[in-house]
C-alpha cells in the first residue's frame, strides 16, 4: 500500500455493482489503481469547470482575474475623455 501524502484527505465512496465492475475492469486493463483512476477523474472534472488543480494555477488565475477590470467597473466610470 502506498504511503499517504501529508495533507491527504479520505472519503468513503459508494458505487453500485455495475459501476464498480466497470471501474475494476478499467483499472485492470489500464494497470491503474482505483486511486489513480479517481485522481484522473477528479482532475478532469476540475478542468471541465475551469477550476485550478494546484496552488500555482490557482495563483495565476487569481492574478489574472484581479488584474483585468470587470465590465461593470468600466461602465460605472462613465465616458473617457
Amino acid at each position: 500500500m502506498a504511503k499517504k501524502p501529508a495533507g491527504a484527505r479520505r472519503k468513503l465512496v459508494e458505487f453500485d455493482e455495475e459501476t464498480w465492475q466497470a471501474l475494476d475492469l478499467l483499472g485492470r486493463d489500464s494497470m491503474k489503481t482505483l486511486q489513480e483512476l479517481a485522481d484522473e477523474a477528479f482532475r478532469d472534472l476540475l478542468r471541465k469547470y475551469d477550476r485550478p488543480t494546484d496552488l500555482k494555477t490557482a495563483l495565476k488565475q487569481s492574478v489574472r482575474s484581479s488584474a483585468a477590470p470587470s465590465a461593470s467597473q468600466n461602465r460605472s466610470r462613465g465616458p473617457r475623455r
